[in-house]
């Protein structure tokens, strides 16, 4: 496996793509550009409830609540993991059970012991961490201790093969705020229904690129059927955000740049791709027949290195227009030269 850059665009329209939970979660915006922001968190969420609940993958990073409604911490969500039977050592194998079925009080080098077998069955079994790394923080309280006097604690840190950098709208955008009356009234015998109040961007295109880093890809055993999968997430995930929310979401572009060799990329691809309209307020701009995408940088930059690259596969929907040395093209005659192959997505 060698590096991949990644481009993902997609839109929503009269929704809020990213909502800020510290700003009345309004879509966040960067005030000085006007560009909307959607953090890589967003995306990664997206990836990793397609995966668990579309594919039956396990993922590590997600919501567990026990009987009382209470959510699953990280050190216990941890402890979910530990698992004898991946042990071939005898000794560490019953190290382990003995903890697991409570007959073991642990000093720190079964400690040790634990924190490994923890770390090989993440990796083994949760995608996510595979994809994008994950710092676990492992803590056995005293009471399960040798000294029962104070709890072992430590973390296990995987650096993820997949990046993103914070997604961006490749336009200014404006936002709306929309008040409604709710279903039900205000309080007990009260006639007046309550109100709500939400913020909305009437359209945004928003980018993302991200970088698979090959060498991160052997410490997590990152495979190709793993990247598969995410590109399938990436894609399909987005269509299948349905929430009141999130409903409206369109993915527009996919691609991927593979390259022959080891420790090198282009860089930061998505800033090749502008947005051109003839529109006096990109504010203005309310759906794809409002604009075109200028990829005469992005084709420039991947002539230039042509040499280095194995391969470029995309996807994209037939609506978007890309503009190529002034005249709109299709996207697989601009890469006509670069041996283009189509991504394949169930779906």
């Amino acid at each position: 496996m060698n590096r991949s850059e990644l481009i993902f665009l997609y839109d929503i329209k009269d929704n809020n793509p990213n909502g800020d939970p510290l700003d009345s979660n309004k879509p966040r915006i960067d005030e000085e550009t006007g560009i909307n922001l959607v953090t890589d968190v967003r995306l990664k969420r997206t990836i990793r409830d397609y995966l668990y609940d579309y594919k039956n993958e396990e993922i590590f990073v997600r919501e567990i609540r026990d009987e009382e409604g209470n959510v699953q911490d990280g050190k216990t969500r941890a402890l979910d993991f530990l698992n004898e039977k991946i042990e071939e050592d005898k000794k560490r194998k019953e190290i382990i059970s003995n903890f697991i079925s409570g007959n073991l009080k642990i000093e720190k080098k079964e400690f040790s012991i634990i924190k490994e077998n923890i770390a090989k069955n993440v990796i083994k079994n949760s995608i996510d961490t595979r994809l994008f790394g994950a710092t676990i923080p492992v803590e056995v309280p005293k009471s399960r201790t040798k000294d029962g006097k104070k709890e072992i604690s430590g973390s296990i840190t995987f650096t993820g093969p997949v990046q993103f950098n914070m997604g961006k709208s490749l336009h200014k955008v404006s936002i709306k705020r929309i008040k409604g009356s709710g279903a039900f009234a205000s309080g007990e015998d009260k006639e007046n229904k309550t109100f709500r109040e939400e913020y909305i961007l009437p359209y945004s295109l928003i980018g993302f690129y991200g970088v698979i880093n090959e060498h991160a890809a052997v410490a997590t055993n990152l495979d190709v059927n793993d990247i598969n999968l995410m590109i399938e997430a990436i894609w399909n995930g987005t269509k299948n955000l349905i929430s009141r929310s999130k409903v409206g979401q369109v993915p527009r572009m996919l691609l991927k740049v593979n390259y022959k060799e080891k420790s090198f990329h282009i860089g930061d691809l998505l800033m090749d791709i502008k947005l051109e309209t003839e529109l006096a307020d990109e504010e203005a701009i309310r759906g794809l027949e409002d604009f075109s995408l200028n990829i005469d940088m992005l084709i420039k930059s991947l002539n230039k290195h042509k040499s280095k690259i194995e391969s470029i596969e995309y996807i994209v929907e037939e609506k978007v227009s890309f503009k190529l040395n002034g005249s709109i093209v299709k996207l697989e005659d601009a890469f006509a030269e670069l041996s283009p192959k189509l991504l394949e997505i169930e779906g």
